[in-house]
């Protein structure tokens, strides 16, 4: 096994020493953009970000009259929705709870779970906008190394070695463009979910504080 992977690894070195520093920087880059999109997909899984059954479950039950069975609905769900929506009935079903501070308690509990939603985003879109950077100055380091050479041969230049430093310095913009590409596609992805997420839970909440009282009503019975 590790016979075979040793070609790899050494082509590897070798892609990495003939970008530079600069192309060290980016696979570093690539690494971290890798885990931190696996992380941030384990995360909005583990918050409940494509599940909303319970809290639109919970809601309808609320919009019915039946505020025991939306408080049953959403009593074991652990999804940011569901979690939004626990609060809002909790809130308004209190009786020493008016009206004012059940709408801030909601709030607050929903800025908690869009703070969940959006953790990490801001280290993609760093990632995103660095990587290109970094390949960038790779390519300019290594177009004025290259230069220097031509330089130093003077008139016994030879222009396939001029070739060969450029397109070994323009190996890290390209190089810098494949981390940064996935970054922001990942970002975009990312920042759409939590933008889902923010507009059911507000959708959610306004529903069940603009409802009559007939809830209210039933459950004080």
């Amino acid at each position: 096994m590790l016979q075979s992977l040793a070609p790899a690894l050494a082509d590897m070195r070798l892609f990495l020493a003939q970008g530079g520093p600069a192309m060290v920087a980016i696979a570093a880059l690539s690494v971290i953009t890798l885990a931190l999109i696996l992380w941030k997909v384990w995360r909005l899984a583990l918050m409940g970000a494509w599940s909303s059954a319970a809290a639109e479950t919970a809601v309808s039950h609320w919009l019915s009259g039946r505020p025991r069975e939306a408080l049953l609905a959403v009593s074991r769900r652990g999804g940011a929705r569901a979690r939004v929506v626990r609060a809002a009935l909790e809130a308004r079903l209190s009786r020493h709870c008016p009206d004012e501070h059940a709408r801030e308690e909601t709030a607050r509990v929903a800025l908690a779970e869009l703070a969940q939603a959006r953790s990490g985003l801001r280290a993609l879109e760093l990632i995103a906008n660095v990587a290109p950077l970094l390949g960038l100055l790779g390519t300019v380091l290594g177009m004025i190394t290259a230069f220097q050479t031509l330089q130093e041969a003077g008139a016994r230049a030879d222009p396939a070695t001029l070739a060969g430093g450029i397109w070994e310095a323009l190996l890290t913009t390209a190089a810098g463009m494949a981390v940064a590409i996935p970054a922001s596609t990942a970002l975009t992805w990312f920042e759409s979910i939590a933008d889902r997420v923010q507009a059911d839970m507000q959708d959610a909440a306004t529903r069940i504080f603009t409802a009559d009282q007939a809830a209210r009503a039933e459950a004080a019975e």
